[in-house]
């Protein structure tokens, strides 16, 4: 531990900042109730007609800021957590919360089972040259 030049002791490294552990932002939990729905790169978008996150005071920093980067450009999981520096596991349940509060929403990927065939694509792109 360091002090300042006034006695009194830091808990953090001067270039590192402070250190928040991930469960303390998810106040210990692991899973939220849309986790399900949350991979890497489910697209989290920003709900316009949502209130201040600011104003809420549920909201944590993380909260606020997931909101603000989602209003910009909706953000994949990923993203989010890469923009943050935070752990995957941590941005969906923060995500699941923002869920949760209606100040954002998710819009999933289409599966790769649901995508058209190759052949078919293939089929209308001949088709249309043909016309």
């Amino acid at each position: 531990m360091s002090t300042d030049g006034q006695g009194s002791s830091h808990w953090f490294d001067d270039e590192a900042g402070p250190v928040v552990r991930p469960y303390a932002m998810t106040r210990g939990r692991t899973t939220s109730a849309v986790q399900h729905r949350l991979d890497l790169i489910a697209v989290v978008v920003a709900e316009p007609h949502a209130d201040d996150p600011e104003a809420d005071p549920a909201m944590s920093p993380e909260h606020v800021d997931i909101v603000h980067l989602c209003r910009d450009t909706p953000q994949s999981v990923a993203e989010l957590a890469a923009e943050l520096d935070l752990p995957i596991g941590v941005v969906r349940v923060l995500v699941g919360d923002l869920v949760d509060g209606e100040f954002v929403h998710v819009n999933r990927p289409v599966p790769p089972a649901e995508l058209p065939d190759e052949s078919i694509l293939r089929d209308v792109i001949n088709g249309l040259r043909a016309l």
